[in-house]
């Protein structure tokens, strides 16, 4: 794949694809989205039409068999997730797969060992990785600038969704589908990132509870871990509270460090000196995620998010709802 532009083919044209994920995928140089599936032909027909793709398909087969495609997006729930990722590597190509990575630990392990066998990558779509956003925390803790890293902690707790609330139909919250609740679909987007800046975490515990009742899945949960570099961590994750927080404190043996996951107010230094770092995330926020795809494809560089640590992250995430 060096030498072309790596064509695309699209599982799923959900809203995450309109927003954060597609135009990247036709803006990053050297790539290209030639096909979407839906299952509903009217969606991927509309699809196209509004974004100028040439193909698409009602059938997941058609398109990560079609010759014209190099690689698979699989933009989906979390349920079909592995079914798609192993058609896509019995057929030998790259695929790409939309967070959390799998519904469990064990399908993790499926994917990854079906992607060693066909010897092409497996990435997960913990996008943030690839962020110069946060790229910039990380450099504060590798240079030393609040010391010895201690603790993490993440506090996060928003007002119920109002469609919860009306009784309505939300896949991220059937866990059938997606595993879990908010927890597994947005806390995950943290823990991954932590994995960046500390290295596998290898030991959790949590205690879950559903405080509002309004669906099956977890709506409060609490946790601690550690890290395989020793660093410990914490968090408090509730979507049923009076307002939005989202803060995450990285306490070092000499500062510390104040930034959120999902926020885009100016990250804090207060350690060796004082700083505040405030990088604004591209539009699509995905472009350097796909970026960074094409050029590992392309034999340029390692992508920062495979599949290996998307599934610690599965894997700790069943730790902590363990105590459900």
């Amino acid at each position: 794949m060096e030498q072309k532009t790596i064509r695309w083919g699209m599982i799923g044209c959900g809203s995450v694809t309109e927003r954060k994920s597609g135009p990247a995928f036709w803006q990053v140089e050297g790539s290209s989205l030639n096909m979407v599936m839906a299952r509903r032909e009217e969606r991927a027909k509309a699809y196209c039409a509004k974004h100028g793709i040439p193909a698409y398909t009602t059938d997941a087969s058609a398109l990560i068999n079609d010759p014209n495609i190099d690689a698979i997006y699989v933009a989906t729930p979390p349920d079909s997730h592995r079914e798609y990722a192993l058609m896509a590597a019995k057929a030998g190509k790259p695929c790409v797969v939309e967070k959390p990575m799998a519904l469990t630990t064990a399908e993790c392990d499926d994917m990854i060992d079906a992607f060693k066998q066909a010897n092409v990558p497996l990435f997960v779509a913990y996008y943030r990785r690839s962020l110069p956003r946060f790229q910039a925390v990380r450099e504060w803790i590798d240079q030393g600038k609040i010391g010895a890293v201690r603790h993490i902690h993440w506090t996060y707790h928003r007002a119920p969704n109002p469609d919860d609330v009306a009784g309505l139909e939300n896949w991220r919250v059937n866990p059938d589908q997606a595993g879990g609740g908010y927890f597994v679909d947005l806390a995950s987007h943290g823990l991954n990132l932590f994995q960046q800046w500390f290295g596998d975490i290898t030991t959790a515990r949590g205690i879950a509870a559903n405080q509002q009742g309004y669906y099956a899945a977890e709506d409060a949960v609490s946790a601690s871990f550690a890290f395989e570099n020793g660093v410990l961590g914490s968090g408090y994750w509730n979507f049923g509270a009076a307002i939005r927080e989202d803060r995450v404190e990285i306490i070092g043996s000499e500062g510390r460090i104040l930034c959120s996951v999902f926020g885009d107010e100016p990250f804090v230094l207060e350690g060796t000196e004082q700083a505040t770092s405030s990088i604004e995330n591209p539009d699509p926020v995905q472009y350097f995620h796909v970026e960074n795809m094409v050029k590992h494809l392309k034999g340029e560089k390692t992508h920062p998010s495979l599949a290996e640590s998307g599934r610690n992250t599965t894997w700790v995430m069943e730790q902590i709802l363990a105590g459900q």
